[in-house]
């Protein structure tokens, strides 16, 4: 009788703790999306003088893991339908750290190539922690999205902050600054590799989902999540050297960058409350917008007040990147549709930002100066002010039904 009545209460402890470890899992996970592309950006001059790359050459190290995810993101659906969304995150983890230790190798080959390598890791945990987390906690979105969003956006900032002093520090310079995060990212492998061992799941969550290809709204989701991913890669691959080209040294603007990401990351734990209070996000993520258009003018008129354009850049930069997030399980019914919504909105969204730091760079080597590069930003900025209003518009419903139609 004794063992009859504690097995009720043995299994809710059991299943309590397998909720608490996917949880971890998750955000241990959301920690590596960022840290090993987030550090170029402090180093890219080093890079550059050591290989001697011109800029838009440059921009291709931040811009090639966004191609790998504009390739690589409508596969992913598929590909967790067959091996399972855990089995395959463990993998792209497993592929993450490779790329980690490969770009450690003493050769720009190595440098490009482990690039590649970590956007295909990067690009499978982007488009299946929306669809994991619709799955497993539908009725957490906005918290574990404004959760993961912070300790991604964190670990970030904290890769921008860390990475010229440990270049000067630590044996192997520069490479050994990228390089430092594999040890992240094989904890990662270790925390997850629960989830990978346990039964297959096969449930709505890992269906085949056609992309809805014929949905304004996910159209919408898709500019809105490409336009806010451009500026954040433009920012973190090129704001430290234009900071120094305004006198600013290599050190501080290394820091600024880091303030840029740790004010976005205390912004992106605001949004979940203001989510949960209006009755829709078109004033939110039109608001967001236009401050990061304010922080790209501000660069723009008045480069010598720095550290106030890093904190403007780092409120609308916190609040898109979580609203652009959450669209993704916000506007689909359920997790397959949330899937296949992340699937296109990244993929077509990152091919859109891949554009941004090699079209910047190479502005400024045409131009020989900074203001036409922040001039187009400013004008994606402007564009992502009015794409906001239509993603910001609706609801689930309406949503489920646009993928629907788009699946068909």
């Amino acid at each position: 009788m004794e063992n009859t009545s504690s097995s009720p209460a043995a299994e809710r402890s059991t299943r309590r703790s397998r909720r608490v470890l996917l949880v971890w899992g998750l955000l241990v996970v959301a920690a590596n999306l960022r840290a090993s592309l987030t550090g170029v950006g402090p180093l890219l001059d080093r890079v550059q003088a050591d290989l001697a790359l011109a800029p838009a050459v440059a921009g291709l190290l931040n811009a090639l893991p966004l191609l790998a995810f504009a390739v690589l993101s409508p596969m992913v659906p598929g590909l967790a339908a067959r091996c399972g969304p855990e089995r395959l995150l463990g993998v792209a983890l497993v592929v993450l750290a490779l790329g980690i230790a490969v770009r450690w190798v003493p050769a720009g080959s190595g440098l490009f190539a482990g690039t590649v390598l970590i956007g295909a890791g990067i690009a499978v945990g982007n488009v299946l922690l929306p669809s994991l987390i619709k799955r497993d906690f539908p009725a957490r979105v906005g918290m574990l999205t404004s959760a993961y969003a912070t300790v991604m956006g964190g670990v970030a900032a904290v890769a921008s902050g860390v990475a010229v002093p440990i270049s000067r520090l630590a044996p192997g310079g520069w490479r050994t600054a990228l390089g430092c995060w594999i040890v992240l990212a094989l904890v990662a492998v270790v925390l997850w590799f629960p989830q990978v061992r346990g039964p297959r799941r096969a449930p709505a969550a890992v269906r085949n989902h056609r992309l809805p290809w014929g949905s304004g709204l996910a159209w919408a989701v898709t500019a809105f999540m490409g336009l806010q991913s451009l500026g954040f890669y433009v920012v973190v691959t090129w704001l430290p050297q234009v900071l120094q080209d305004s006198g600013t040294s290599a050190v501080a603007a290394g820091w600024l960058l880091f303030l840029f990401q740790a004010v976005a990351v205390l912004t992106s734990l605001v949004v979940p409350a203001a989510l949960r209070w209006a009755r829709d996000q078109r004033a939110l993520a039109a608001t967001s917008s236009a401050v990061l258009l304010a922080g790209y003018l501000g660069l723009l008129v008045a480069p010598g007040w720095a550290l106030l354009w890093s904190v403007v850049l780092g409120l609308g930069g916190g609040a898109c990147l979580v609203l652009a997030l959450a669209f993704l399980g916000l506007r689909a019914h359920d997790a397959t549709a949330a899937g296949a919504l992340s699937a296109m909105a990244q993929s077509i969204g990152y091919l859109l930002a891949a554009v941004g730091p090699v079209v910047f760079g190479q502005l400024h080597t045409v131009g020989s100066g900074w203001q036409a590069p922040i001039v187009l930003v400013c004008v994606t900025a402007a564009c992502q002010v009015v794409v906001a209003v239509v993603a910001g518009r609706g609801t689930v419903r309406p949503a489920h039904r646009a993928c629907d139609r788009g699946g068909r």
